[in-house]
């Protein structure tokens, strides 16, 4: 394990490789010299995380899911109550 420290500048553009140019964290990483674990973390610290932005998707995702069959259950108790 190394304690090597690179510059500001160095990572800018390790990660400006990833996501502006498209390039692999493992092209780089072999690229550059270091290691991929360390340029996952430099560019997950630029790139925000989208599992919250997600989220409301999937909310909106699993109610139209369900929907049929709250529709069903309602149906069905409306009917037992006009009889």
């Amino acid at each position: 394990m190394s304690n090597q420290r690179y510059p500001p500048e160095f990572k800018d553009e390790a990660v400006r490789q990833v996501l502006e140019r498209g390039y692999t964290v493992a092209e780089v990483s072999k690229r550059l010299g270091v290691s991929a674990h360390s340029l996952y973390k430099w560019v997950k610290a630029v790139k925000p995380d989208k599992s919250d932005e997600q989220m409301p998707d999937i909310t909106m995702l699993a109610l139209q899911l369900c929907q049929p069959i709250l529709m069903a259950l309602t149906l069905k108790s409306c009917t037992g109550q006009l009889r």
